[in-house]
């Protein structure tokens, strides 16, 4: 009893919690955030795998290659070459060590040695790390200490050394001395805080498994230094720490880093979460499957869907008829009976997750507070939300969808916690539990109609994600089809129409919207003759009889139901995807005729406004008062639902529609501003488009694969004065662009496929001949930088040769320099080398072999160049032609890029502010997730419609957890919540809550009755 009492008040003493680091089953392995002591961030990061990262090790691989053949650094003390066969040779080692060491381990938790948790298996990025790390503290120490090791004259004086002799009051004077003399204080550090641990005649069993350190001493040492090397000391030091600390977290789920409490941990954690948004989609990328499986899908819709079967055929044979009208299925109207209603509008969302969640959190407050001119005004959240299309870039699918359409909203707003992500809705409403129509559901709702990207796969993953979910996070989704009319209050109706790929809406879309109009003309026609009478009857004209108006209904026929279809007096709004006023402005072209028919001859007047997507713009235009009458009063598109942007310039020509004219009231951004932004396709084309690099260069490489090697370049080395050696180096341009004319084959064929790709490339609106014209003048360009970079490259190597810094070795230079110096540096006098070459079969020295010899690329080419030069192309086996072609390429590809890509970027910004072509092109380039926007409505009781758009600057790039979401007390429906959203901007400056305005503010008055 006693010694238990003792122990638990030992326990509460040390506050056992605090250091306790096995978590519950939740958390098996506690420590991944920790990772190992040895990995160092910047590294960690860099060797994360991507391709901005790849590119950075291929530059900095190809550099090193070049640079430690020239002799400047070793006037520098810097012996490149020193340091780069140590790094290889420790980086090999290493990582066959640690490989071996897993094995082992991995074989002693399946025998049941160690503990469970030792089975997660490492990873190899996290050794790649390490070794990587570890070789750089080696080649760091080297290049300061070297591997002298330190003779035992004076065991005593040696090892009473003065360690830490800087804090001592007696040598501080000394060692300010010291300071001034820096050589001197290297040489007191090497020797004293990083002296080797000793000989290997105090460790007889490590005697035969280690590497000795180099003597240093005046003329003739005598006899052989039998002192542990400190390069291999600081080696076998790291990989202790690695392995002493994966034992112990794998074997007991302690680490050899800082322990936390659980509560901590939980803490740390929130503080860490970040959302996992994907960045916005890489349009020019040359690696990307999305992008090659989206211009199959498109490849496949444009010639299978389009003319041949159309999923909106489908629904049209699906549809729900009784007595004439649609029930159900395309017509909603739970909404008519409200006094007043608030709904959203956006469209051409699901790109980048950060600028599809600002408009989502936007979306899901229950009000947001912006300031106006004069004060401030409170906008509720929609009851309604609209979306119009283009849900999810670049090509419909199960991952887009989930990933970058469906998780910043159910970020935004939670759905119900019944809902289940594989759920499939089979009898749409599913109205939530305890209610039994849709008119008693009170929380905001959702309808979408499908943009061209949904049309890729012929609308496959639009009908199971949309048409058959019941919610899109918080929002309930009761649509059916791809399009729809929805009656809201005051005589107002909203015709969400399915353009598909053609533009245009189908016959049977077509049919369904004119009987809605034109069975409200039979409806009158019905009831014309009724009029009313003080005593609460109806009077007919043609008969005695008079009938209440309770008994009225049975008297009418199922066409009379006045309240279900649109009235002469009833406004409506038109929504669609495409907004063809600007297109076919901007083309040149006539598009939509059917939708054009509805509007002009059935609708009459009554559609108040048009509202579209597609562009990733604000542009709002109103009808100007003449004479002509006027079939649409306001054109408003608004793409801004995080997508890239699209310029607004380039549309500013626009000024009729149906014989009407209008003008521009709002443009977000700005016509100026749209101009300027598109200056960044010159200064930020390869920034944002790395990718491109892979494609461009290719592209330069083949326009000048022929003209690989330039033998006679004497001329343009012996001219003394710049402008001769200008004129013999555009001669010699000159001559190689003829010589591809005459003899090449494969330059010959790159050129002429690329001339015909620029020719396509010209948008079709103007006409074949300028067409020709830019595309020869964009080829032009390319290969005249293409020549030139040839030029640039042959004539460095002719340089490098004449002055005896490439071409003098052979293949494998920097292997056979350092097995040289290797026996000098690194004594091995009792054959651990050997051993370890016999016992990998010869693997150890044969990966350091190959692994040097990609650092003697330039060498290889040089060699190789000088026998084309002498002998003939003819001389070299195809292996030898491979190898040089390929050297070259290595090279020519880091000078291409950047220049491909500002030749490129310099085309598109001419043609899109000066001939104002290729709008999609030169901004889907600049990937801009900033300038979004949504609209909201406001049907008021009187009948007036009142528009705000709501716009936000600049996006937030890092996300942080709410910390008023995570403490509110969950609610059943998310809408409930004051807090709805999960993640807020990390700076709460930048959250769009706060830097939201409204860029555009107009009302649209209600039909006057006749």
């Amino acid at each position: 009893m006693g010694s238990d009492k003792q122990s638990v008040g030992l326990l509460e003493t040390l506050k056992m919690e605090r250091v306790r680091t096995i978590l519950t089953h939740r958390y098996p392995y506690p420590h991944e955030h920790s990772r190992h002591a040895i990995i160092a961030v910047v590294v960690g990061k860099t060797i994360k795998p991507s391709y901005s990262n790849f590119s950075r090790w291929y530059i900095a691989w190809i550099l090193v290659a070049a640079l430690y053949h020239l002799p400047s650094f070793l006037s520098m003390g810097v012996d490149l070459r020193m340091n780069l066969s140590l790094f290889l040779t420790i980086y090999v080692s290493s990582i066959l060590f640690l490989l071996v060491f897993h094995i082992m381990f991995l074989g002693l938790w399946y025998i049941g040695l160690v503990a469970r948790v030792a089975g997660k298996k490492p990873e190899i990025l996290t050794i790649i790390q390490n070794c990587a790390v570890l070789s750089i503290a080696c080649c760091v120490f080297y290049s300061h200490c070297g591997n002298l090791a330190i003779l035992r004259q004076k065991p005593f004086e040696r090892r009473n050394s003065s360690w830490f002799s800087f804090w001592k009051k007696e040598e501080r004077n000394t060692w300010v001395s010291k300071f001034i003399r820096v050589n001197e204080l290297k040489d007191q550090v090497c020797s004293s805080w990083f002296a080797p641990v000793g000989s290997a005649s105090d460790y007889p069993l490590l005697s035969k498994w280690v590497i000795y350190g180099e003597l240093a001493c005046s003329g003739s040492c005598p006899g052989s230094s039998d002192e542990i090397s400190p390069i291999y000391s600081l080696w076998a030091t790291f990989i202790g720490l690695y392995i002493a600390n994966y034992v112990v977290e794998r074997s007991s789920g302690w680490a050899l880093t800082h322990p936390l409490s659980v509560k901590e941990y939980e803490e740390l954690k929130k503080k860490q979460m970040k959302p996992d948004f994907l960045d916005m989609v890489p349009w020019y990328s040359g690696t990307s499957a999305d992008l090659f499986k989206t211009a199959f899908d498109l490849l496949v819709s444009v010639t299978v869907f389009v003319g041949r079967f159309d999923m909106r055929m489908m629904q049209a044979s699906m549809n729900k008829v009784q007595d004439g009208v649609l029930q159900g299925d395309i017509l909603y109207d739970h909404f008519s009976e409200k006094e007043d209603i608030w709904f959203d509008f956006m469209a051409d969302t699901g790109d980048g997750g950060n600028s599809s969640y600002t408009i989502a959190r936007l979306l899901a407050q229950p009000s947001i507070r912006v300031n106006t001119k004069d004060s401030f005004c409170v906008l509720p959240r929609g009851d309604l939300l609209l979306i119009g299309g283009d849900l999810a870039y670049p090509n419909p699918s199960a991952f887009t969808y989930e990933r970058r359409f469906f998780c910043p909203f159910e970020y935004a707003l939670q759905p119900p916690p019944w809902y289940k992500g594989e759920h499939i809705a089979v009898n749409k409403p599913e109205v939530p539990c305890g209610l039994s129509e849709l008119k008693q559901y009170d929380g905001p709702q959702c309808f979408v109609i499908p943009g061209n990207h949904d049309w890729f796969d012929g609308l496959h993953t639009f009908m199971r994600y949309i048409c058959h979910k019941s919610w899109l996070g918080g929002w309930f989704m009761p649509q059916k089809k791809s399009y729809f009319a929805l009656q809201l209050p005051n005589g107002w109706w909203l015709f969400g129409l399915d353009l598909a790929l053609h533009a245009d809406i189908d016959v049977y879309q077509f049919k369904f919207f004119v009987e809605l109009i034109k069975d409200k003309i039979r409806a009158i026609w019905h009831v014309i003759s009724y009029s009313y009478l003080p005593d609460n009857r109806m009077y007919k004209g043609n008969n005695d009889k008079h009938y209440s108006l309770d008994s009225l209904c049975c008297h009418l026929q199922p066409l009379d139901m006045i309240h279900c279809l649109v009235g002469e007096n009833d406004s409506v709004i038109i929504m669609t995807h495409e907004p063809n006023w600007l297109l076919n402005c901007y083309w040149n072209d006539v598009s939509g005729k059917n939708v054009s028919h509805l509007i002009c001859d059935y609708l009459k007047g009554r559609c108040k406004l048009r509202m579209a997507g597609d562009l990733h713009h604000y542009m709002h235009h109103s009808c100007v008062s003449s004479d002509k009458p006027v079939y649409v009063q306001h054109l408003l598109v608004n793409g801004c639902g995080g997508a890239f942007l699209h310029p607004t310039h380039v549309f500013s020509n626009f000024s009729e529609l149906y014989g009407a004219s209008y003008k521009c009231e709002a443009a977000y951004p700005s016509f100026e501003d749209s101009s300027r932004i598109a200056l960044g396709n010159i200064l930020k084309f390869r920034k944002k488009n790395w990718q491109f690099d892979f494609i461009g260069g290719i592209i330069y490489f083949v326009l000048v694969f022929s003209m690989f090697p330039q033998c006679k370049l004497d001329h343009i080395l012996r001219n003394d004065s710049f402008s001769g050696r200008m004129r013999s180096f555009f001669s010699t341009m000159w001559d190689a662009f003829m010589y591809m004319l005459e003899h090449s084959y494969v330059s010959l064929a790159g050129a002429m496929l690329l001339l015909m790709a620029a020719i396509i490339f010209v948008p079709p609106k103007l006409s074949r001949k300028k067409r020709v014209i830019i595309g020869i003048l964009h080829v032009s360009a390319h290969l005249a930088a293409a020549l030139v970079l040839m030029l640039l490259l042959e004539l460095g190597i002719e340089t490098c040769i004449r002055h005896k810094l490439l071409a003098t070795s052979g293949y494998h230079t920097l292997y056979q320099w350092y097995r040289t110096v290797e026996s000098e540096h690194f004594p091995d006098p009792t054959g651990l080398r050997v051993r370890i070459e016999q016992w990998t079969f010869g693997l150890y020295p044969a990966c350091i072999k190959y692994l040097m010899s990609a650092f003697d690329v330039p060498e290889v080419m040089a060699v190789t160049r000088s026998n084309i030069c002498k002998k003939g192309l003819l001389s070299l086996s195809r292996g030898g032609a491979a190898i040089y072609y390929a050297s070259v390429f290595l090279y020519f590809w880091v000078f291409s890029t950047p220049v491909v890509s500002l030749v490129f970027g310099s085309y598109l910004y001419i043609c899109i502010n000066w001939l104002h072509i290729h709008f999609d092109e030169a901004f889907s380039s600049l990937r801009i997730a900033n300038y979004k926007s949504f609209t909201r409505f406001h049907l008021k009781s009187d009948g007036d419609l009142e528009v705000f758009t709501l716009a936000v600057d600049k996006v937030p790039k890092e996300w942080k957890l709410d910390p008023d979401w995570d403490g509110e007390q969950p609610k059943q429906m998310s809408h409930l919540r004051e807090f709805p959203s999960k993640w807020n901007a990390a700076v709460t400056q930048q959250d769009p809550i706060s830097t939201v305005r409204i860029v555009d503010h107009f009302i649209i008055p209600r039909t006057e009755k006749t």
